[in-house]
């Protein structure tokens, strides 16, 4: 993971980072009901928002590292999320939550939250594994702490 992620003093970055932040806490915390309204809040365009809204994110003490979340598409299929499962042990992820939409067109979302404290790989290369399981046909980073 440290091939691809820094640590910076918010100092020296453009005020639109925390502006991104922001506008994606007062989305999550319900105090605005969309993208639109939240960047009209915070000052900065919906163009800026998607484009950094997946890249910034803030530690929490005590903990940098150590949590993420992945967001999964999974085709219909028995075994599949078995699979998944099996190979987030297989790689010492602790799982935390697990939560499945219905599938839909033969695909259910499935965003699992992870303890990847004892991961001995990048969360990038977890994630590229879990996309090149049979039956996975998109997986994502959504967060990590």
């Amino acid at each position: 993971m440290a091939d691809k992620y820094l640590i910076v003093n918010q100092k020296i970055l453009p005020d639109f980072y925390d502006k991104v932040i922001e506008a994606r806490n007062m989305i999550q915390s319900g105090q605005c009901k969309n993208v639109s309204e939240a960047v009209k809040q915070v000052g900065i365009s919906r163009s800026t928002y998607y484009k950094f809204k997946d890249y910034i994110y803030l530690p929490t003490e005590n903990s940098v590292g150590k949590k993420a979340v992945i967001s999964c598409m999974l085709m219909h299929r028995r075994g599949v999320l078995s699979d998944v499962l099996n190979l987030l042990s297989a790689y010492y992820a602790n799982i935390l939550t697990i939560n499945q939409s219905i599938p839909i067109n033969g695909q259910a979302a499935v965003t699992i939250s992870l303890d990847i404290n004892d991961v001995p790989i990048t969360i990038d290369e977890l994630t590229e594994k879990i996309h090149d399981l049979r039956g996975v046909t998109q997986a994502k980073l959504v967060a990590f702490d």
